[in-house]
């Protein structure tokens, strides 16, 4: 990672804290070191991480890597996005 330059930025949602940094990438998005799919079992939820993406139309075009806590899952993806 040394030398790879990354946009960072904070969320909060209620109580969960996630902090995001984006790369230029093939639009693979990591949270806490998990798949998104795997980290978040609802659509509903991996929606809400995707939309920021989607609205800019930059889906696919950037890797996505986030540390995120606190709260429950919906509250983390609200964080998130």
């Amino acid at each position: 990672m040394a030398g790879e330059q990354y946009i960072w930025g904070t969320g909060r949602r209620k109580t969960s804290i996630a902090r995001v940094r984006i790369k230029k990438g093939n639009g693979k998005i990591l949270v806490n070191d998990k798949d998104l799919d795997s980290y978040f079992p609802i659509d509903r939820e991996r929606g809400m991480v995707r939309t920021p993406l989607k609205t800019t139309k930059t889906l696919g075009e950037f890797d996505v890597l986030v540390n995120v806590k606190g709260g429950g899952l919906a509250g983390q993806a609200g964080a998130i996005s």
